[in-house]
């Protein structure tokens, strides 16, 4: 029943949404250049990696040495505008169709953090990483790593429709007030290292 809401629901946005998603594409075009997506790996159900997407928000600038500038440097001022209205997140609903991903549950973590989970931990992987979940209503990326990983099992442990459907009321909600956005998630990326391997 989720598979079928996710499906739907998925197409149904997409479709509602495509003049946003086209007039968000030709702009990219012309103010970043090509590709217009952005690529990563990340961990998906039973801890198999998949592609996720999103719409890119920074250029590929480079200091003198050839190495990426910071993020916050990168980072155009449409591109600061698509996160803080979560439209950057838009093309996931590609992996939700394709069956990579659900509209509800853990977001999709790097492939380098596996050896960093306990045992306990491990378990939000017995479901579809989500577009939101939990952990995102409660406090997104404001929230320390433990606590963050702790929602994620606590959401796979009692997960229902009805629950789902809560969820995605709350994160309506958060877009629409705009709460808890972070334009600079690589500053939240190294936490992950720092906090997490010490505790290796």
């Amino acid at each position: 029943m989720k598979r079928l809401c996710d499906v739907l629901g998925s197409t149904i946005i997409i479709l509602l949404l495509s003049i946003i998603i086209l007039f968000v594409t030709v702009l990219l075009r012309f103010k970043i250049g090509s590709p217009i997506l952005f690529k990563q790996e990340r961990i998906g159900y039973k801890e198999q990696p998949f592609t996720i997407y999103k719409f890119r928000t920074m250029t590929n600038e480079c200091n003198g040495k050839g190495e990426l500038l910071p993020s916050s440097e990168r980072l155009i001022p449409f591109g600061r505008v698509l996160r803080r209205l979560s439209i950057d997140e838009l093309p996931q609903l590609i992996n939700v169709i394709k069956g990579d991903m659900s509209f509800v549950g853990p977001r999709p973590l790097l492939p380098r953090y596996l050896p960093y989970y306990t045992e306990r931990e491990r378990i939000r992987h017995n479901v579809r990483p989500g577009i939101t979940g939990l952990a995102q209503v409660a406090g997104r990326n404001h929230l320390e790593w433990d606590e963050r990983l702790a929602l994620d099992v606590e959401y796979v442990e009692n997960q229902t429709l009805m629950y789902d459907f809560k969820l995605v009321l709350l994160t309506i909600m958060k877009v629409v007030k705009r709460e808890d956005i972070v334009e600079d998630p690589g500053k939240h990326i190294q936490n992950f290292d720092i906090e997490r391997k010490s505790k290796v």
